[in-house]
Order: C-alpha cells, then sequence, then structure tokens
C-alpha cells in the first residue's frame, strides 16, 4: 500500500479541523412575531463570548466619549431618545422573553456621523448627526431605533462572526489543498463575500426592517414612519452604493418591503393608539 505523502496527512488534518468548526449550533434567537422571522441560524461563536467582547468594547468607547465630553451633553435630545426607547424596549418580549433581563442603557453621542447602534445586551447609542442631519419626527426615530434593537434580538453580530470564523477556516483549506496561493485565497475571499458574504448581510437588513416596524406598532409609533425614514436617509447620500456591493437593500427594494411589512402591522399601531 502507498504511504500517505506529508501534503495528505496536513490536508487530512485541516479538513478534520475545518469539519468542526463547521458543526455550528442551530439555534432559534426570536420569536415569530407578526412579522413572521423565522430563518434559521447556524452559530459558532457563543453567545456568552460575543457579550463579553461587546462588553469590554461598549466600556472603552463610553469612556473615551466621556473624555471627549460628547456623551449626553443635550438633556433635552438625551430625553427624547430614551422615552422613545424605552417604549420600544418595552416591546422586545414578543420577540425575546428574556430580553427583560437585559441591561439596557441608552446613550446620545456626539458626532457629525449619521448613525446608531444597539450593541449585544441591549447597549443603544444614537449619534446626534442622525438627529441634526435626517431631523427624523419621533415615529421616524423609534424607526431607527427598532431596527439597531432588533439586530440586537436576532443576534447579528453573533451569526456574522460565526460565518466570517467557518468561510475563513473553508478559504484556508482550498488554498491549501489547490495551491492556489495568496492571489488566489484572495480571490476565493472576494467570491465569498459576492456570493454570500454580502448577500447574508442584506437578509439581516432586512429582518432588522420588518421587526423594527413591529417593535414601534406595538409602541404606539406609526410604522410608515420607517418608509419616510430610509427616503429621508437615501437623500443625504447622493451617491448610492451598488446594490451587489452594499450590506443595505437597494432603496427601492427597501421602500416596497418596509411599506407592505408597516401595512401588515398596522392592527398593531392602531390597537397601541387606543
Amino acid at each position: 500500500m502507498k504511504p500517505f505523502g506529508l501534503r495528505t496527512l496536513i490536508s487530512a488534518s485541516v479538513i478534520a479541523g475545518t469539519l468542526s468548526l463547521v458543526a455550528c449550533e442551530t439555534v432559534q434567537t426570536t420569536q415569530g412575531g407578526t412579522v413572521g422571522v423565522d430563518r434559521q441560524q447556524r452559530m459558532l461563536v457563543s453567545a456568552q463570548e460575543l457579550d463579553q467582547t461587546a462588553a469590554k468594547q461598549y466600556t472603552a468607547l463610553i469612556a473615551e466619549e466621556k473624555k471627549k465630553n460628547a456623551l449626553n451633553r443635550d438633556a433635552t435630545q438625551v430625553a427624547r431618545v430614551r422615552k422613545i426607547a424605552d417604549r420600544l424596549i418595552a416591546q422586545t418580549p414578543v420577540f425575546r422573553p428574556d430580553a427583560r433581563g437585559w441591561k439596557w442603557e441608552v446613550n446620545v453621542l456626539s458626532s457629525s456621523e449619521v448613525n446608531a447602534w444597539c450593541m449585544p445586551g441591549g447597549k443603544i447609542a444614537v449619534y446626534t448627526g442622525l438627529i441634526d442631519k435626517v431631523k427624523p419626527t419621533d415615529d421616524e426615530l423609534a424607526a431607527v431605533i427598532g431596527h439597531e434593537i432588533s439586530h440586537a434580538l436576532r443576534e447579528h453580530a453573533r451569526e456574522r462572526a460565526s460565518e466570517q470564523m467557518v468561510a475563513g477556516s473553508l478559504i484556508s483549506v482550498g488554498s491549501a489543498l489547490f495551491g492556489l496561493g495568496d492571489l488566489g485565497q484572495q480571490g476565493a475571499q472576494y467570491a465569498y463575500m459576492g456570493l454570500v458574504g454580502l448577500p447574508n448581510s442584506r437578509s439581516h437588513e432586512t429582518e432588522a426592517d420588518r421587526m423594527g416596524v413591529e417593535l414601534a406598532a406595538r409602541a404606539g409609533y406609526d410604522p410608515r414612519a420607517a418608509v419616510t425614514l430610509w427616503q429621508k436617509m437615501g437623500s443625504i447620500s447622493s451617491n448610492e452604493t451598488p446594490k451587489f456591493l452594499s450590506t443595505h437593500p437597494s432603496s427601492a427594494d427597501r421602500s416596497r418591503d418596509l411599506t407592505d411589512y408597516s401595512q401588515r402591522v398596522m392592527p398593531l399601531y392602531l390597537q397601541a393608539k387606543k
């Protein structure tokens, strides 16, 4: 019998290691709600691991913002953002009953950047650039915050980290097995992002859009404001990134989807307004 070569042994070892990585855990992060979020998620990174990392990043970021005197400078803005966020947070158990036990925090950061985020575990920030440049109504601001909260509820950051860990291992294995070299490996990475990575990011954005309008509706904010919000956001940037290179849906696709789903949750909004 022909003895195994060194390359065969190395390949077998790498494949075995990769197969162990691909054995992700299938999880149900959220309930479906009225909008019907039911896509299966496969996680490799543990929730505890990501939460610990996020907590460290958040602590460092808040400390830096305090040092710059950029944390919660305008009491009126802070009160407005927190009031809206609190109403949305109260509705999160519809998707995740355990979210009522999260240590939620809401801050306003002084920055020209048009941005907002919600870290794993419920740490929310809205940038003054978004408030000053977009000039959102309360309903539109609820759409922004609801969208970001939905990313955290759905654990999209953990899912992306898991996906990238697996993809990186598979690309490395392919390069080692087929002798692609650095250039070939870079090509494989670009192919992965075009065919898998970016479309998955767009699916995350769509899920957050749909969950966000439901949170807003249940909290008594008009879900149709999500459509006008993203129209305003689109008008700020005249040079939209082409759809096939974007991690977000195109403006047209997003508008159609939000119009559809905001209508689906209108009964929840009308009930909340009684």
